[in-house]
């Protein structure tokens, strides 16, 4: 059985896709967006550290911003 983070990573998108969309989509679920966090948290690479960033301002943003 796979992990979150392996299903997000198998994918057809790739997590910087998935990251870009959901910082679009305000209706998306905070579980949805932790999810992503926690995959790109598996995967430590430098180029994952401003998708982090992204992801953690969309995280703590008004429902209404």
């Amino acid at each position: 059985m796979q992990t979150t983070a392996e299903t997000f990573m198998a994918t057809s998108k790739s997590i910087q896709q998935q990251v870009a969309e959901a910082i679009e989509d305000r209706a998306l679920p905070i579980s949805r967006l932790l999810r992503l966090m926690w995959a790109l948290d598996a995967d430590r690479s430098a180029a994952n550290q401003n998708l982090r960033a992204q992801l953690r301002a969309r995280i703590g943003a008004p429902l209404s911003a």
